[in-house]
């Protein structure tokens, strides 16, 4: 039987193949191909047109609509009715930013901020490291610190209107324990009405940044700090190294809500101080300028183009607070879509 021809190129493969597998070993498998993703299909963006629609609508309605609304008025001298037909284009925008008013205004603004941050932070932060141990009557003392938070603002400014006159509670408590010489007049004196509005705000909002870190802290797992007092660190210690920063999420959230919440303080201001009062006793904000130069004055294009300033300012700070100070927050938020 004659040999069969040898083809020398099957013979190179073969000899390729055992010299990269080896003796005794098997072949790598086969990488497995990725599950395709199914694309959203027509019932799912079905369901969430029903389910988004209604909610989409009412912050259109209510909120983007208004913002151009207003901002279309800005460019008007508007009475508040029929059709605005007095257009002065820029003006309104150029009287509010050479205002010495608007500037004083802002000026509290930002001073309401800082001082709420600086004030109310660390009082807070104490406050809920020390309700979070186990103490008698803790349950009461939550409640008790909470409830301002959830009292009207008209109760509140109210009240203290009447307890902080020349002639109110606070005054004739000083004058009963001998201590007379402490009266003031703490709603007109402009040295001090911006310190009392602090304490009034602090008073009312402390609550809330109280349960915010209070829930915060029941998310830390009890190991780590078990596992840090065998390594011999003390209490403020393990305060500072372990607690603070794991406190540092919910820390810059409440600092975002309490910044954009100080900029757009008014009823406080408005109840407490009126429309007149506030801007000589040094307390009067953006809001409280808006209600004085434009519904008051009867100047609603003036009152919208305020409107829109004071929206711009807090768009920005939000902006540049979310891009450079809540941007490690969110980033774990990301889908994968997204991250890709």
């Amino acid at each position: 039987m004659s040999d069969s021809p040898v083809n020398p190129l099957a013979v190179k493969n073969s000899q390729d193949d055992r010299s990269v597998v080896g003796a005794g070993s098997t072949p790598a498998p086969a990488p497995a191909a990725l599950p395709r993703r199914r694309g959203v299909g027509w019932r799912t963006r079905f369901e969430i047109a029903v389910l988004s629609g209604p909610a989409v609508l009412m912050f259109v309605g209510f909120v983007i609509f208004p913002v151009f609304l207003a901002a279309y008025y800005g460019f008007f001298r508007w009475k508040g009715y029929g059709k605005p037909t007095d257009f002065v284009g820029l003006n309104n925008y150029k009287i509010i930013l050479t205002d010495p008013e608007f500037h004083a205004a802002l000026g509290h603004n930002l001073f309401i901020v800082v001082a709420s941050l600086v004030l109310q932070g660390p009082i807070a932060i104490g406050l809920a490291l020390l309700l979070n141990r186990p103490m008698r009557g803790r349950s009461l003392i939550r409640v008790l610190i909470f409830v301002p938070y959830v009292i009207s603002e008209v109760i509140v400014g109210t009240g203290f209107s009447l307890m902080l006159a020349t002639n109110g509670a606070a005054n004739g408590f000083l004058d009963k324990v001998g201590l007379g010489s402490l009266a003031h007049d703490w709603l007109s004196d402009p040295d001090i009405a911006i310190w009392t509005l602090m304490a009034i705000i602090s008073w009312k909002y402390i609550g809330f940044a109280v349960i915010l870190f209070m829930a915060a802290l029941q998310n830390i797992p009890d190991e780590l700090f078990e596992a840090a007092a065998i390594d011999g660190a003390s209490y403020w210690q393990i305060q500072r190294s372990i607690t603070l920063p794991l406190l540092g999420p919910t820390l810059r959230i409440w600092a975002f809500l309490s910044i954009i919440g100080s900029l757009q303080l008014f009823d406080l201001v408005y109840i407490v101080w009126g429309q007149y009062v506030a801007g000589t006793a040094g307390v009067s904000t953006m809001a409280t300028y808006m209600v004085q130069y434009g519904r008051t004055a009867g100047n609603f294009g003036y009152g919208s183009a305020v409107a829109v300033v004071l929206f711009v300012i807090s768009l920005t700070i939000a902006l540049v607070y979310q891009r450079f100070v809540l941007r490690r927050d969110t980033a774990g938020a990301l889908t994968d879509k997204a991250a890709r």
